[in-house]
């Protein structure tokens, strides 16, 4: 690619890229010197399930991955037991440095579904934050006014609401800008939550006389709702290490309009195909077709070409021929008697028994094909007998008895 196409195919989907003049001289100077640029994305492991929504960024990094350039992947093991305050007006929990070690392993095994393990420098930021001594941050925090820190929105916001703030989610915003100190990044990307933190860094690197990174942000994804930020405590999320029938069926749930910003920010297709597409639909083309080609897209990422296709003939099975999948999960279950609610719950196919009174109040369960109707409906197993338990659209399980 030229530089001009270089900066267009990294440009897509992002909201602030502070200062695009500067990372064309970057690419230049890597084109003419064959050194690649050092580019950084660093994720506390808050969590252990990384869904679409965290992927928009992980993409841009591969973006840079597929140029050629050197990519970071930063896990903030030491600013996860701080807790990032992006966002939040509460001081939100710490996190153990067990919890940080168990969530960072499931993280290291999920980006790799998208980045090329073999050209990633994974890192942690405790290589460095372990090793400071009381007086290293004393320096740190001599390098930045408490002017600037309390300027964050998050910070301005609590302070007009008497809202308490504690002292080391002031440390936050100085302790990931010194991520990039110590990489000596390019390039930081990040959501458009995470951009104070990131000019930081910029500011830090001028303060330790470096020259200032390039900051690239991402929005924020939508939840299959349409209208909340996509997010597994809301329930509206699609996770990556999910099956492929369910993202399938997540996926032809959401919007057509809320497909083309899928299309946008979950795949690598040009800005120009994406646009034919819409021609396309606004010239009568039926956009589920298009949805569609979207689930196998994102499917294909995420496990494989042949997985997207058999999701694909299970959900024509299931909702177009209303026909009931070939292979379904099984419990095998001591023969007996079992309330439905108490099935559901002692199963998996819900959380609670409240849920579960929720879900066949709504219509949402049928045994065998047939809608239930109560959540004291029995389900009574004799040796050897078996019944389809289905919740919603997607959860099937077949019960046995022993």
């Amino acid at each position: 690619m030229t530089i001009d196409e270089q900066i267009t195919f990294l440009k897509k989907g992002t909201v602030d890229l502070i200062r695009e003049d500067d990372l064309r001289a970057k690419l230049e100077r890597s084109a003419k010197t064959g050194k690649p640029l050092r580019v950084k994305l660093g994720l506390d492991p808050t969590a252990p399930d990384i869904h679409l929504g965290h992927t928009v960024v992980i993409r841009k990094l591969r973006a840079f991955q597929q140029l050629g350039h050197t990519v970071i992947f930063l896990i903030g093991d030491f600013t996860g037991m701080i807790g990032d305050p992006s966002g939040k007006n509460v001081t939100r929990p710490p996190l153990t440095r067990e919890e940080v070690n168990a969530n960072a392993e499931t993280y290291k095994k999920q980006m790799f579904k998208l980045l090329d393990p073999e050209k990633t420098e994974l890192r942690f930021n405790g290589e460095w934050m372990d090793k400071f001594a009381a007086a290293d941050f004393v320096r740190l925090c001599s390098r930045v006014t408490v002017k600037q820190i309390l300027e964050r929105d998050d910070f301005e916001k609590r302070l007009r609401e008497q809202t308490p703030i504690s002292l080391h989610e002031l440390l936050y915003p100085l302790t990931q800008g010194y991520d990039s100190v110590a990489l000596e990044a390019d390039v930081e990307l990040g959501g458009t939550d995470q951009k104070f933190n990131l000019m930081v860094g910029r500011d830090l690197q001028r303060e330790y006389g470096q020259e200032p990174q390039i900051v690239m942000t991402t929005p924020l994804l939508e939840g299959l709702d349409g209208v909340n930020k996509m997010s597994k405590s809301l329930n509206n999320y699609i996770g990556i290490d999910e099956s492929p029938n369910e993202m399938f069926g997540k996926v032809m749930s959401i919007s057509d309009d809320l497909m083309w910003r899928y299309y946008e920010l979950l795949t690598d297709l040009a800005p120009d195909e994406i646009a034919l597409m819409k021609d396309e639909v606004s010239n009568g083309k039926n956009p589920r077709d298009v949805k569609v080609a979207l689930a196998k897209l994102i499917i294909k990422d995420f496990h494989s070409q042949q997985a997207a296709d058999d999701a694909e003939a299970d959900f024509n099975k299931r909702f177009v021929k209303k026909e009931t999948p070939d292979v379904i999960d099984e419990k095998v279950l001591d023969a007996g008697t079992y309330r439905l609610a108490e099935l559901l719950v002692n199963t998996g196919l819900a959380a609670s028994k409240g849920e579960a009174k929720r879900l066949i109040e709504q219509g949402g369960v049928r045994i065998n094909g047939e809608k239930a109707t109560a959540a004291s409906d029995e389900v009574a197993l004799a040796s050897g007998e078996e019944a389809v338990l289905q919740v919603g659209k997607l959860k099937f399980l077949k019960v046995k008895a022993a």
